[in-house]
């Protein structure tokens, strides 16, 4: 028996990093799983190997694939009780030398793409009487980070929008809540320069990057009963000492 027998889940960005780790430890716990990703041979790929139900291709900046991969996943899962938003994308830029098109491409990923979800997901929630959204933030979206505002701000934003979905639907029994994790060992941080990661590494009191096993286990909490039933517009922060709210 795990946790979270009976439970049924989306997960973007599933097929790496931080949302891999969250679809097999969901997996191990019982939960029935699609993958949503914008690769879709490695969804495909990572669905046969953690035994995950269904992968979806889903460009989450774009509204109708959005709203195509949702209505596939409940397709495969007969309902969704749990969403995950894990897909992202971050690039190296200061702002003065920054392309408007960069700054655009992540904040449509990283913000509007977590939007676009949440707002796919919401009415099934409300109409089924509960849910759990959990949002994947950044501890850079509270402390910010050199050539990374415009993923600071992103991921600020997924802060304050989990803050009012959380208030927005919680009578309904649907509870939003985010992870911000700190650096971690995922394909998006070994695209960094070496510059910026030893900066970074320098800045973190545990001295270490985090593993995205060691992350998904606060995803697994949010999901579950009772573990996860009284957090409500909250952010929850693996990072390493990173921030210390």
């Amino acid at each position: 028996m795990g946790i979270l027998d009976g439970r049924r889940a989306l997960v973007t960005g599933g097929a790496s990093g931080i949302g891999r780790a969250i679809v097999e430890s969901y997996v191990a716990e019982g939960a029935t799983v699609v993958i949503a990703d914008r690769n879709e041979m490695q969804a495909e790929r990572a669905a046969g190997e953690l035994g995950a139900a269904a992968a979806v291709w889903v460009d989450v900046a774009d509204e109708e694939s959005v709203r195509s991969a949702y209505a596939r996943a409940v397709d495969a899962l007969g309902q969704v009780d749990v969403l995950v938003n894990s897909a992202g994308i971050a690039e190296e830029s200061e702002l003065s030398d920054m392309p408007l098109e960069v700054w655009r491409r992540t904040i449509d990923i990283d913000l509007t793409g977590t939007f676009l979800m949440c707002r796919a997901a919401v009415p099934a929630m409300v109409s089924a009487g509960g849910g759990r959204i959990i949002n994947i933030s950044s501890q850079l979206g509270i402390k910010g980070a050199v050539a990374l505002s415009h993923y600071a701000a992103a991921k600020a934003g997924v802060i304050a929008l989990t803050k009012s979905l959380a208030l927005e639907v919680s009578r309904h029994n649907v509870l939003v809540n985010a992870i911000a994790p700190g650096p971690v060992t995922t394909p998006l941080v070994a695209g960094m320069t070496e510059e910026w990661k030893a900066a970074k590494m320098a800045e973190i009191p545990l001295g270490r990057w985090g593993r995205p096993e060691e992350v998904a286990p606060t995803a697994v909490l949010l999901a579950s009963d009772p573990g996860g039933n009284l957090y409500l517009g909250q952010t929850l922060g693996p990072n390493s000492g990173d921030v210390m709210p």
